[in-house]
C-alpha cells in the first residue's frame, strides 16, 4: 500500500513552510520587469481554476508567467526524488506536473499565453522573454508610456513665473 502522508512530521514541517510567491528568483524577475516600466498583477486566480494563481500576469494581453521550483515541479536538469517515502514523493511530484500540465491548457483555451521557467535559469533572460512575449501579445503598448512633468518655470497654471495668475 502507498502511503499517504511524508515520511515524517519534521520532513511536513519543512515541506509547508517552502516559500509559494515572493521567491528570490520571482522577485528577481519582477524586478527586471518592473525596471522596463512594464506593470504587470500578482498571484491572479486561473480562470476555472480558482485555487490556482499566475505567479505574473499581464491580464490584457494574456499573457501568464510561472516561476517554477526545480523540485517541486520536475526541472529535468535539477529535480531529485527522495529515498524515503519513494512512492509517496514520486506521486506528489507526478500530481504536480499533472497539474502544472491541466493549468497550462486551462489557461491557453481561455486565448492567454502561457511562460514557465525554472527558478535556475538568469533572471535577466526571463524578463528579455516575458516583454518580448508581452510586447508581441500587445504591440500597440509595446513601449511603456514615460510621463514627464513639465520643466521647471515652464508655462502652467501658475503663470511662466511660478506665481498665481492675478485675479482682475
Amino acid at each position: 500500500m502507498i502511503p499517504t502522508e511524508p515520511s515524517s512530521a519534521a520532513v511536513s514541517a519543512r515541506m509547508s513552510r517552502q516559500a509559494v510567491r515572493n521567491t528570490a528568483p520571482e522577485v528577481a524577475v519582477r524586478k527586471l520587469l518592473h525596471a522596463a516600466g512594464l506593470r504587470y498583477r500578482l498571484q491572479v486566480k486561473v480562470p476555472g481554476m480558482p485555487r490556482r494563481t499566475i505567479d505574473i500576469a499581464f491580464p490584457g494581453p494574456k499573457v501568464a508567467v510561472f516561476l517554477d521550483g526545480c523540485f517541486w515541479h520536475g526541472c529535468p536538469q535539477h529535480a531529485t526524488r527522495p529515498k524515503s517515502n519513494a512512492e509517496w514523493w514520486r506521486e506528489k511530484l507526478e500530481r504536480n506536473m499533472a497539474r502544472d500540465r491541466e493549468t497550462n491548457e486551462q489557461l491557453a483555451s481561455a486565448g492567454w499565453t502561457v511562460l514557465r521557467f525554472w527558478e535556475h535559469e538568469p533572471p535577466e533572460v526571463v524578463a528579455a522573454r516575458v516583454i518580448a512575449t508581452r510586447d508581441a501579445a500587445a504591440p500597440h503598448r509595446a513601449a511603456p508610456e514615460r510621463r514627464t512633468r513639465p520643466a521647471a518655470g515652464a508655462d502652467g497654471p501658475a503663470g511662466a513665473n511660478g506665481a498665481a495668475p492675478e485675479a482682475g
